[in-house]
C-alpha cells in the first residue's frame, strides 16, 4: 500500500515546529494513515512550487492527490478515510471544529506569536530566521525581541482568552468530550508549537485543567507529540 506524504517545516536539530503540521500529524494518526514526512525550510518555496501555493502543510494522499492547508486536509481525510474514526463526529461536530479553528487562528495564534516568534527565529537557520523576522516584524510593527520582552505581562491576557477551553476541560477530558477529535488537535497544536520552540510556558503551572489536558494530548498515539524534542524537556 502506498504511503501518504506530508510536507512540513524543519528547523535546527530537525525540529518539526509548524503548529499547522501538527494538526495534520495528529489527524493522520487519528485516521491510522501511514505517512512519510518531507521536511523543508520556510524560505525554500521552490520545494513546494508543485502545489501552486507557498505554504505547508501539504499532504499527498495514497492516491497521489495533493491538498494544502490543515483545515482542507482534515476535511479531505474525513471524506477519503470515512471508514476510520471520525475527526468531527458528524456535521455538528464539524461546525464546532470550524469554530475552534477560527478562534485559535484569529485570536490565540496572533497573541502567542507575538510572545514566541523571537524564540522561533532562534530555532531555524539564518536564512529562515531573516525570512520569518521580516514577515513578523512587518505584521507586529516592532522588533521580535521587543515583543518578547513584554510577554510576562501579555501572557496574562492570553491565559484569560483560554477560559472557554478551560471551563470545558474542568468537566470533561477533551474539548470533544470523552475522547479527542479534531478540535483538540487544533488547540493542542498551538501548545505543541510553543513546547518545541520556547522555554516559555503559555499555560500557568497551576492551571490544572489545561495542564492535564495537554499531558493527555502529549500521550496520544503512543506519545506521538511527546516524542518530538522540546526546548523544555519536561513539557
Amino acid at each position: 500500500m502506498a504511503t501518504a506524504i506530508l510536507y512540513e517545516l524543519q528547523g535546527l536539530q530537525d525540529r518539526r515546529y509548524s503548529q499547522f503540521s501538527w494538526r495534520t500529524r495528529l489527524a493522520l494518526a487519528h485516521k491510522s494513515v501511514a505517512v512519510a514526512y518531507r521536511p523543508m525550510r520556510v524560505s525554500d518555496k521552490g520545494a513546494i512550487a508543485f502545489s501552486g501555493q507557498d505554504k505547508v502543510p501539504i499532504l499527498i494522499d495514497e492516491a497521489g492527490t495533493a491538498i494544502a492547508d490543515s483545515w482542507r486536509i482534515a476535511e479531505h481525510l474525513e471524506s477519503r478515510y470515512s471508514e476510520q474514526p471520525s475527526l468531527f463526529g458528524g456535521q455538528a461536530g464539524r461546525a464546532f471544529a470550524r469554530f475552534i479553528n477560527n478562534w485559535t487562528d484569529r485570536t490565540l495564534v496572533p497573541m502567542a506569536a507575538s510572545m514566541l516568534m523571537a524564540d522561533v527565529a532562534e530555532c531555524v537557520d539564518p536564512e529562515d530566521a531573516t525570512h520569518l523576522r521580516t514577515q513578523m516584524e512587518k505584521a507586529f510593527g516592532k522588533p521580535l525581541e521587543d515583543l518578547r520582552d513584554g510577554r510576562d505581562v501579555h501572557v496574562k491576557e492570553f491565559r484569560r482568552a483560554l477560559d472557554p477551553a478551560r471551563s470545558s476541560l474542568k468537566i470533561q477530558q477533551f474539548l470533544s468530550g470523552a475522547a479527542p477529535a479534531y478540535p483538540d488537535y487544533i488547540l493542542f497544536s498551538l501548545f505543541q508549537w510553543a513546547r518545541i520552540v520556547s522555554t516559555f510556558d503559555l499555560i500557568d503551572a497551576g492551571d490544572l485543567a489545561l495542564v492535564g489536558w495537554r499531558d493527555r494530548m502529549l500521550h496520544l498515539f503512543d506519545g506521538l507529540a511527546r516524542r518530538e524534542p522540546a526546548r523544555t524537556p519536561d513539557r
